[in-house]
């Protein structure tokens, strides 16, 4: 039986729920072993070799070499998780989440600094 999800209506926000946890398992997984520096090694060194060894979907794969971190979430990425693959890539956090905005750093920065984005950002 679904469950009720009313919080599926909020504009551009992915929330990480159940369903979205048993989505990128592997996904997730993938990243927590970057938190060994062999690992990180061995994926810098051959990114699609390293990605090959886990049961990610094709999807995921593609969007992790392509760095796009917001497909990761829709494709059940956990920000937390996905921080891994940026810090094995030297980007701070902040850098992460202004590539997710469309923002420089500098720019995402000063967003938050002055508040964050708009409530109404995004709903029509």
């Amino acid at each position: 039986m679904p469950l009720d999800k009313p919080y599926q209506g909020v504009p551009g926000t992915t929330i990480f729920d159940a369903d979205q946890s048993r989505k990128g398992y592997w996904l997730n997984q993938f990243c927590m072993s970057l938190m060994k520096a062999e690992n990180r090694e061995r994926f810098k060194r051959d990114e699609r070799a390293y990605l090959d060894e886990w049961k990610m979907t094709a999807e995921q794969k593609q969007a992790v070499l392509d760095r796009d971190m917001n497909r990761m979430i829709s494709l059940g990425g956990n920000i937390y998780f996905l921080a891994k693959i940026g810090a094995t890539d030297g980007k701070s956090f902040q850098q992460m989440a202004g590539s997710m905005t469309g923002m420089s750093e500098e720019e995402y920065r000063n967003m938050m600094i002055g508040g964050g984005r708009d409530p109404k950002w995004g709903r029509k």
